[in-house]
């Protein structure tokens, strides 16, 4: 009894050998793919339904006949098949599998039939059991269960045949000699193939990991080289990094007319500076597209040495904003190494990512102009106004008290120097308020005892930063536009204040005179400067505040962040 055990089990493990053959060359073809990621989407879910359905029909045919019964190894595709699956699929790869056995005919056919559909529920109750008690879709691969699993359904099938094949004396006899063999060999055969299918997800999460982290890698070294633009100077740099980290046998970059850049093998003829004269890359230049050749259908053909050692080449073009070409970044194998699928890939990226670092660097340099006219044209808003007031100011006193006039022309003169000093495009509070009290001075001889300066700023605020050219038009807008208009005493009041958390610095007059203007007019234009600044350099929720009380104040309100630039 023993060997006649012994003998049915050598007979179904060469049976699963075969199997395990099928699932081997299966695994090096794209059908394997759906098994590795367990997408939910329609064509995979088709693809292992196919598949292990085979496997169940495989399995079958496979047998061996033993007494109008057979002896086989389907319940593998069937609990794997639910296993990959859930229990829908399970039932369905399962029932293909019975349905196909029913139709073999033997007195055992009804049972084998419902429970070979049962073996795929199983499967696909431990799929959903893994799901329920785990975030990790790895415990769908464990050999371990998968063995557990089909140990669970091949007993089950035992049992289903005892109850339902007729007689039950031929079942049983039936079931003493193949229960422990098929048990054990489908139950070891199954975790033999979940291994498979575990080593080969493994692999391809290995190399899907070495090629992000390359690009990554790649992409992490090249950020910021070309923010002066394209430059031959950087182009050397990105060619040295392209040629580290993909290991290709050389790298070329180019502009439309020359060689930026070349690195690797063959860089004694290939030379910087000289006039592209390759016709694959100026085919990807003139059509704009990717040119290849691969060495064996195309070869490249170097056009400064026949004995060049190169012998593919990949022409990527580099795009401008206008997806007009600029470059081209070239990389070459050798005439002994084939042109891997991945360094292709690698460089159609390198070239987005050298285009995309180009059009940032020009909405940089856009940015900066932008910035720069913005200055230029505060400090043009500025210079008028203040001129025109203090040298009215100065000739209005300079009869009756030549010592004030003195003072106001020695504070003219700061100001002056001040405003001439402040070319960088933030500054501290304290620079502020120095340029501001300036001002002050000369407008608090002008109006006298007509206005009261007032002062609270917080020493914390001191050392903060904001854009030049903030709370000088916002002070001289609260006098100009504010208490000059009052015949009463004006009081200006500059303060500092936590809000919510928030630093802010507060301008406040008097008058409550503020109306908002419809448009950046030429009597907005100041405040409308001090607000697209403060939108430029901390952003949209750091706009300029303005509360106004009618004829009672007027607040205006910068909000800070707690860091530069935050």
């Amino acid at each position: 009894m023993i060997l006649s055990d012994f003998s049915l089990l050598l007979s179904l493990a060469q049976q699963m050998s075969v199997f395990l053959v099928i699932a081997y060359l299966l695994s090096k073809t794209p059908a394997f793919l759906p098994l590795t990621n367990l997408s939910p989407r329609l064509p995979n879910t088709l693809t292992i339904y196919c598949l292990f359905s085979g496997f169940c029909i495989l399995g079958s045919y496979f047998g061996l006949a033993i007494d109008d019964a057979i002896a086989n190894t389907r319940a593998v595709g069937a609990v794997l098949g639910g296993l990959f699956g859930g229990p829908v699929l399970g039932l369905l790869v399962g029932f293909t599998g019975g349905m196909h056995r029913y139709f073999m005919g033997g007195f055992t056919d009804v049972a084998c039939a419902v429970s070979t559909t049962l073996e795929g529920l199983v499967g696909g109750l431990f799929h959903l059991w893994i799901r329920r008690r785990s975030l990790h879709n790895e415990h769908l691969f464990s050999p371990t269960i998968a063995f557990v699993a089909t140990l669970i359904a091949e007993t089950l099938q035992m049992l289903l045949i005892l109850l339902i094949a007729k007689p039950f004396e031929q079942a049983l006899a039936l079931v003493e000699v193949i229960a422990l063999p098929m048990v054990l060999a489908n139950s070891v055969g199954a975790a033999l193939f979940m291994m498979m299918i575990r080593d080969r997800r493994r692999l391809y999460d290995k190399f899907s990991s070495h090629s992000s982290a390359k690009a990554l890698n790649l992409a992490q070294r090249m950020v910021g080289i070309f923010h002066q633009g394209f430059k031959q100077q950087d182009a050397v740099r990105i060619a040295n990094i392209i040629h580290e980290e993909t290991g290709v046998s050389a790298v070329a970059i180019t502009d439309t007319q020359q060689v930026l850049a070349f690195k690797g093998l063959g860089s004694d003829h290939h030379h910087a500076g000289r006039p592209i004269a390759s016709k694959q890359t100026h085919q990807a230049i003139n059509e704009n597209r990717v040119v290849f050749a691969d060495g064996v259908e195309e070869p490249y053909q170097c056009s400064s040495s026949d004995k060049c050692p190169l012998g593919s080449s990949l022409v990527v073009p580099i795009r401008g904003s206008e997806n007009d070409v600029i470059g081209t970044v070239k990389l070459y194998e050798s005439k002994r190494r084939l042109f891997l699928h991945i360094n292709r890939a690698l460089g159609e990226g390198i070239a987005k990512v050298i285009a995309e670092q180009l059009r940032d660097s020009h909405v940089q340099q856009q940015q900066q102009l932008l910035t720069e006219a913005e200055l230029k044209l505060a400090r043009a808003q500025i210079n008028p106004h203040f001129l025109f007031n203090a040298l009215n100011t100065i000739s209005a006193v300079v009869k009756r008290d030549a010592s004030s006039a003195r003072q106001l022309i020695a504070d003219l003169a700061l100001f002056l120097r001040i405003n001439l000093k402040r070319n960088q495009q933030t500054s501290l509070v304290s620079a502020e308020l120095e340029h501001v009290n300036a001002y002050l001075h000369i407008e608090q001889v002008r109006f006298a005892d007509r206005l009261v300066i007032k002062q609270d700023i917080d020493q914390a605020f001191m050392q903060l930063e904001l854009p030049t050219f903030t709370l000088q038009p916002l002070v001289e807008n609260a006098i100009k536009h504010g208490t000059a208009h009052l015949l009463e005493t004006g009081k200006i009041t500059i303060y500092s204040r936590l809000n919510n958390g928030v630093k802010q610095l507060v301008v406040e007059d008097n008058a409550g005179l503020y109306q908002k203007p419809e448009q950046a007019t030429s009597e907005g234009l100041g405040m409308h400067i001090v607000d697209t600044r403060l939108r430029n350099a901390f952003g949209a929720s750091f706009a300029l505040q303005v509360e106004c009380q009618l004829n009672q104040y007027t607040r205006v309100i910068i909000s800070l962040p707690k860091e530069p630039n935050q």
